[in-house]
C-alpha cells in the first residue's frame, strides 16, 4: 500500500462521505439544466486540480505510464461521466431518498462481476444481501409507481449511475494503488469534462450563460460534493480495504434524505422508508466481511 498516511484515511473518508452527502441538495438548489451541472461539476473539478497536477509532474507522468493505464484512465473518465448524466438527470424525475439509495446499489454489482466475470464464488450470505437489496428496491419501486411513472424513469437512470459508479470504484481501487491521487483523479475528471460538454452539445443543452447565482452554485458543486467528496473519497481508496470502503457508500443515502427533509421539506414516504432500509441492510449484509481471527 506504500507508506503511511500522515492523516488517518478513516477520517478523510468520513469528511468525503460528509461532503457527498450535500451533492443531491445543491443539485436540486441549482436552477440550471442537469447536463450542465454535470459538465460544470466535471469542468470546475479539474481546473481546481490542474495547478496541483502541473506542480507535481503529472503531464511526465502521464507521459511515462503504461498505454493500457492511459486507455484505463480514458475509459474510466467516461464511465463516470456516465455516471453523473444519468444520476444527476435522476434527481429530476424521483425523491431525493429514491436516488440516493439506487445509485449506491453499486456494490451489489461489483459482486456481480466479482462472481461472473473474475470467477470469485459468491457465498450463501452474499446472496442473501442481493435478495435483500432486490426486495428492498423493489418496495421502492412500488412506491414510486404509486407516485408517478417519472419516478421510476429516475429509479432507473439512478440503477444505471450505480453500475457506472461500481465500474469507477473498481478501477480507482486498482489504479490508486500505483498511482498518485492528483495523477489518477485529474485525467479522469478531465476526460468525464469533456464527454458531459460533447454530450451537452448533442443535446442542446446550453453551457453558458447562466446567471451569477447559478455559477456559484456550479462552484460549491464542484469543490464540496467533488473536490472534498470524491477526491477525498480516491485518496482513501489506496489505503482502506474494499468492504470499509463499500460500507461507508451506505452513509450517503442516510446524509442525503436527512438534508432533503431538513432544506427541500422532502419527507420520503411510508414505502420508500421501509423499502430503503431493507435496501440498505441488504447491501450491508454483502459487503460485510468478519474480522480475521
Amino acid at each position: 500500500m506504500g507508506e503511511k498516511p500522515r492523516v488517518s484515511p478513516n477520517l478523510v473518508l468520513f469528511v468525503s462521505i460528509v461532503a457527498v452527502s450535500t451533492a443531491s441538495i445543491l443539485i436540486r438548489l441549482t436552477d440550471a439544466p442537469t447536463m450542465a451541472i454535470a459538465t460544470w461539476r466535471l469542468i470546475l473539478s479539474a481546473l481546481m486540480l490542474l495547478p496541483f497536477f502541473l506542480n507535481q509532474g503529472g503531464i511526465s507522468k502521464l507521459r511515462a505510464m503504461r498505454r493500457s493505464d492511459l486507455l484505463t484512465l480514458v475509459c474510466v473518465g467516461f464511465v463516470l461521466a456516465v455516471h453523473f448524466a444519468t444520476w444527476i438527470t435522476s434527481l429530476s424525475y424521483t425523491s431525493v431518498a429514491s436516488s440516493v439509495i439506487f445509485v449506491h446499489v453499486d456494490p451489489i454489482f461489483v459482486v456481480l462481476v466479482s462472481h461472473f466475470v473474475l470467477g470469485e464464488r459468491v457465498s450463501k450470505r452474499v446472496g442473501l444481501g442481493i435478495g435483500l437489496a432486490f426486495v428492498g428496491a423493489s418496495i421502492i419501486a412500488l412506491g414510486d409507481l404509486g407516485v408517478g411513472g417519472e419516478n421510476l424513469v429516475g429509479d432507473a437512470l439512478s440503477l444505471v449511475g450505480a453500475i457506472a459508479l461500481g465500474i469507477y470504484i473498481m478501477a480507482g481501487r486498482r489504479l490508486r494503488q500505483r498511482l498518485d491521487l492528483t495523477t489518477y483523479v485529474t485525467p479522469v475528471y478531465a476526460v468525464s469534462a469533456i464527454v458531459l460538454a460533447i454530450g451537452s452539445v448533442a443535446v442542446g443543452t446550453p453551457l453558458v450563460g447562466y446567471n451569477l447565482r447559478v455559477i456559484l452554485m456550479f462552484f460549491a458543486i464542484a469543490l464540496v460534493p467533488m473536490i472534498f467528496g470524491h477526491t477525498f473519497y480516491n485518496w482513501a481508496l489506496r489505503w482502506i480495504s474494499a468492504p470499509v470502503v463499500s460500507i461507508s457508500l451506505l452513509g450517503e443515502p442516510v446524509g442525503a434524505s436527512i438534508l432533503a427533509f431538513l432544506i427541500l421539506g422532502e419527507s420520503p414516504g411510508s414505502l420508500a422508508l421501509v423499502g430503503g432500509a431493507v435496501t440498505l441492510a441488504g447491501i450491508l449484509v454483502c459487503v460485510y466481511q468478519p474480522a480475521s481471527k
